[in-house]
């Protein structure tokens, strides 16, 4: 037997599990992986580093079933991968990861293979802390085509993670992973598995299906393709619109209605009319009283402040930490005494593997003058994380929500809309106002420039043994964080009302 029948067995059209998730949510998709993939959209920092974390959960997982073997991925063949997998279980060995299997022109990857009294297991690890419907068709593709390759599989089941344990010294794999048996659910699902193959390979011996956007592109992930196919759609469009009340965008252009500016005002609510307003007219809004107000309920001393903190981190980093738990370990403060007076910056960032949470509070109260008025941008993020600090030191707690009692948001009169201007775009994120009011700061050039890759910048830095890499991550956080804090400062002197 060649390698292309053992892969393909005996099919024209191969596909992969990848390919076939690809499919169910949109056909068009999946021929534009298999036949124009150089029209993919770029990967983002931020996708890359999700793929990054679900690769450590799944290498994390193997040790539910110490002692397997691993067939890998770089280095062999398809044909060779499953060769691999074929010799390790005629040998009697009880436990695969990433073993291959190939049956109706479908390869795939099963994380975990466990041979029981029975049968055969196979568990799927998901990086999530619930089972989603796509997980339960991405096991159920396995199970067809395990049991099509001969397998005699006993169950199937999604390992998820348990956002409830908190961990204490080593990482417990029982108590982080949740075992979920979906195995009657995935034999129910065997007739709309093979229907659905089928459909997806007629499909692909076509030409590239008419679809058009729709929600598809985004349920249950964002598409590769978006750039591709979302080429025709103008700038403004309705899909622009942005803020509570925003018009059904996809509503509007089953319609025909795309420019944002063919849509009627008086379908509108009075936030979009204020984005139309500015793209047709550059038309800016303030309402100065409400303005005043606000500025009138600050008090010296102000700090502005910002915070950065682990996100989405799967697998806990410290004692007492529970998974994707935020885990502040950095702050930049901006403070004025008086008005008109100096401007004083202090800042923090956690360097060690420890726990950053306590210093982190020892440092915050340290910098921030009792009373102060402390000035954010979007409080319910800092108050949020405040709080959770509070619970984890209560002989801290009186003094912390004296601190929170004193908290202001900067972004109220933005997201209010009591100031607007054209070029937000709708938006009231700081990354959009900024550049309209402070032209001169920008966050354009930094290498890190979000929350996102700042969690993950700091986790390589405290991992990392390279004493030059590590700098280069502390400078590059140091100078994202202290961009928050100082654009917030600029921002307050643009809409000060004398």
């Amino acid at each position: 037997m060649t390698e292309n029948e053992t892969v393909h067995n005996g099919s024209d059209i191969y596909l992969s599990k990848t390919l076939f998730i690809k499919g169910l949510q949109c056909h068009k998709s999946l021929y534009l992986h298999k036949y124009r993939p150089e029209l993919k959209d770029a990967l983002t920092k931020e996708t890359e580093r999700l793929f990054s974390s679900g690769h450590e959960v799944g290498k994390l997982a193997q040790n539910l079933f110490p002692g397997g073997i691993e067939v890998p991925y770089e280095g062999l063949s398809h044909f060779e991968q499953l060769e691999m997998t074929q010799s390790l279980i005629k040998e009697g060995r009880d436990t695969l990861y990433e073993a291959a299997f190939c049956h109706d022109g479908v390869f795939v990857k099963a994380d975990i293979l466990h041979r029981g009294s029975d049968g055969w297991d196979f568990y799927e690890v998901k990086k999530s802390s619930h089972v989603y419907p796509h997980h339960v068709n991405d096991l159920s593709l396995q199970y067809h085509v395990l049991t099509g390759s001969g397998i005699p599989v006993s169950r199937a089941f999604i390992v998820h993670i348990d956002n409830k344990y908190i961990r204490n010294r080593d990482i417990d794999v029982e108590k982080l992973f949740s075992k979920v048996d979906l195995t009657e659910i995935v034999k129910d699902r065997q007739a709309f598995i093979a229907q659905e193959i089928a459909k997806e390979r007629i499909m692909l011996r076509g030409k590239e299906p008419a679809i058009d956007i729709g929600p598809h592109c985004y349920d249950p992930y964002a598409c590769d393709f978006k750039g591709h196919c979302w080429s025709h759609i103008p700038s403004p469009s309705v899909f622009d619109y942005r803020d509570i009340g925003m018009p059904d965008s996809f509503a509007l252009y089953r319609q025909g209605i795309v420019k944002m500016e063919d849509v009627s005002p008086d379908t509108l609510g009075w936030r979009q009319k204020l984005q139309l307003d500015g793209v047709l007219y550059q038309k800016n809004h303030i309402d100065i009283g409400a303005v005043k107000a606000f500025i009138d309920s600050l008090w010296y001393p102000l700090c502005f402040m910002d915070f950065e903190t682990t996100c989405r981190i799967p697998i806990p980093l410290f004692d007492g930490t529970r998974p994707n738990q935020f885990i502040p370990f950095q702050f930049s403060l901006h403070i004025m005494d008086k008005p008109d007076g100096e401007l004083s910056h202090y800042e923090f960032l956690a360097g060690g593997k420890v726990n950053p949470q306590k210093e982190f509070l020892e440092k915050l109260f340290a910098a921030v003058p009792r009373n102060a008025c402390i000035l954010v941008w979007n409080q319910s993020f800092e108050v949020a994380r405040l709080k959770e600090l509070a619970d984890a030191f209560p002989d801290k707690k009186a003094d912390i929500f004296a601190m929170i009692g004193n908290v202001r948001d900067l972004m109220m009169p933005f997201s209010d809309k009591s100031i607007y201007h054209w070029q937000f775009n709708g938006s009231y994120s700081i990354k959009d106002v900024l550049p309209a009011l402070v032209p001169e700061l920008s966050y354009d050039n930094l290498e890190v420039s979000d929350g996102g890759t700042a969690s993950s910048a700091w986790v390589r830095m405290i991992q990392s043994n390279d004493n030059s890499e590590k700098e280069t991550f502390r400078k590059e956080l140091l100078e994202y964080c202290h961009l928050d804090t100082l654009a917030m400062v600029k921002i307050l002197e643009k809409i000060s009302i004398p």
